[in-house]
């Protein structure tokens, strides 16, 4: 098993990222949490080699004074130059919560993203449909085609769709190239695996948005916790191991607030899951 993916064909990035949402509030609803200890995790994760950080403009606590994006520029940059950074656009926040948003609130989100980060050109982009559950049978035409079409003014280097199935990935494609597939799945819910041989087959990558269950799921199967033991590991470190032995395609991206977790998370990398292993996670 290799560590490494060349995302979108050009861009070489460990496969084991980090994900930004935990960084300005622990859980929905929960207080800000302090921006030091935010950027102190952005820098340790990128001296441990992370060379994918996924964020939103809209990770932000709930009184707004903590953003992922700004804590993101204020401890990285000036950007390494092996560093990707990953956002999504598409939802909107209003009064009763998410929305789902409009092909006209693609432009604004995007710019919105460019602003925060400090950068000219957006790495990666994902579109992000519905909430939860892919919406099946409904379009991302005319939304993709926007992104497309901000690709196409340099704006954006890789476009990715997220909270999709396999129709929507096929749509997606006769519009413009997909880099990256961003989708609920771990190891305790396997329902997009349609999807990720798909994306397998196409050499997409597949990165789970909650790779260790979102705190939504209970991961702590059995048969997970006798692997983790076997390794002397932790469940998480197991459940990410599984994660990039399932396909070379797929990517992690836990967050955390907490370097300590961070450096556990990481670990994973290291650990090698034997056919005994696969088959008692099977």
């Amino acid at each position: 098993m290799t560590n490494q993916f060349r995302l979108g064909g050009d861009l070489t990035i460990d496969r084991l990222g980090f994900g930004a949402m935990r960084l300005p509030q622990g859980s929905p609803g929960g207080p800000a949490r302090d921006p030091e200890s935010g950027r102190a995790v952005l820098r340790r994760a990128v001296e441990l080699g992370v060379h994918l950080v996924d964020t939103a403009d809209f990770y932000r606590s709930q009184n707004g004074s903590v953003r992922a994006n700004i804590l993101i520029r204020e401890a990285l940059s000036p950007y390494p130059d092996a560093l990707v950074i990953a956002t999504k656009v598409g939802p909107v926040f209003g009064p009763d919560g998410p929305g789902q948003g409009t092909a006209a609130d693609l432009r604004p989100q995007v710019e919105a993203n460019l602003e925060s980060l400090g950068l000219d050109r957006l790495d990666l982009v994902y579109l992000r449909i519905g909430t939860m559950e892919p919406p099946h049978g409904e379009s991302l035409a005319e939304r993709f085609e926007v992104l497309a079409a901000l690709r196409e003014e340099g704006l954006i280097r890789h476009l990715g769709i997220s909270n999709v199935d396999a129709g929507h990935l096929a749509e997606a494609r006769t519009i413009a190239p997909v880099a990256a597939v961003q989708n609920n799945f771990h190891i305790a819910n396997r329902d997009e695996t349609a999807v990720l041989d798909a994306c397998t087959q196409a050499g997409i990558a597949f990165v789970p948005f909650f790779p260790l269950g979102g705190g939504r799921a209970d991961i702590n199967d059995p048969n997970l916790i006798k692997v983790a033991e076997r390794h002397g590991a932790t469940v998480h470190q197991i459940a990410l191991a599984w994660l990039l032995t399932l396909s070379p395609v797929t990517l992690a991206i836990p967050g955390t607030g907490s370097v300590a977790h961070l450096e556990e998370n990481l670990t994973a990398r290291s650990i090698t899951l034997t056919e005994e292993d696969l088959a008692d996670l099977a």
